[in-house]
């Protein structure tokens, strides 16, 4: 496990960051415990993570994503603490809003701008599992189709053709999205990974499908859905092995 953990026996503590505006938080936390971990209030103003073992960054509009989505947000103490714990090798996920303060604070290539049809978009979303090799991903199987939910307005990710390249040949593309993309995200793109895949950020919610009876329609029925679950049991499983 990373520093601040206190015995691999121990439920893993993890960090969720609540700004200005954001909506997501609360079910960040949900997860993480349905999950088996042990989940931390963390506020934007407070540069102490608490010791936590990793962090999530949920979605919402932080700040009110006045200036542009997440540019703000990268500035809080709490971000600077995130910054150092992350290029240490803290496991940190970003969803949506957090996706894009990812990429203001650099921890993540590219940005994310308005959706190409220029529309709020909120709706089931399949994805293909690019990369399984991420402390975020290693539940799944490559190729697995998951389906959970998606909301966005500024969900369209872009970069230059040699980032996005380098994304490709470094197996760094985490999830594709599948049968419509719904933001024109470049190469169908919804998620990507750091170099060292310790950091993750997508645009959809897996935050929003981890309890059957709350979750996407699926093969079980209606709102039976738990694909996102494996995120939340990923970065347990990643920090045990650690």
């Amino acid at each position: 496990m990373t520093a601040g953990t206190t015995a691999s026996l121990d439920a893993a503590r993890i960090g969720v960051i609540t700004f200005p505006g954001t909506l997501d938080d609360r079910d960040a936390a949900r997860a993480v415990r349905l999950a088996g971990g042990e989940p931390v209030s963390l506020w934007h103003a407070d540069g102490d993570l608490q010791g936590v073992d990793a962090v999530v960054l949920p979605g919402g509009f932080s700040y009110g994503d006045y200036l542009r989505a997440g540019a703000i947000s990268r500035f809080a103490p709490a971000m600077d603490a995130v910054v150092d714990a992350a290029k240490g090798g803290m496991p940190v996920l970003g969803i949506c809003n957090g996706f894009q303060v990812l990429t203001e604070a650099h921890l993540l290539p590219g940005s994310m701008v308005k959706n190409d049809h220029l529309h709020f978009v909120c709706r089931e979303q399949v994805l293909s599992v690019e990369s399984t090799s991420t402390a975020w991903t290693n539940q799944y199987r490559p190729g697995q189709h998951i389906t959970i939910p998606l909301k966005n307005q500024d969900g369209q990710f872009v970069a230059d053709e040699h980032v996005l390249d380098e994304l490709e040949g470094e197996g760094r593309v985490v999830f594709r999205y599948q049968g419509w993309n719904p933001n024109g995200s470049r190469r169908d793109i919804a998620g990507i990974s750091n170099a060292r895949g310790n950091v993750v950020g997508l645009m959809p919610h897996p935050e929003h499908a981890v309890e059957a009876g709350f979750g996407p329609d699926g093969e079980a029925g209606p709102r039976a859905g738990t694909d996102g679950l494996g995120f939340f049991t990923s970065v347990l499983a990643s920090l045990v092995s650690a």
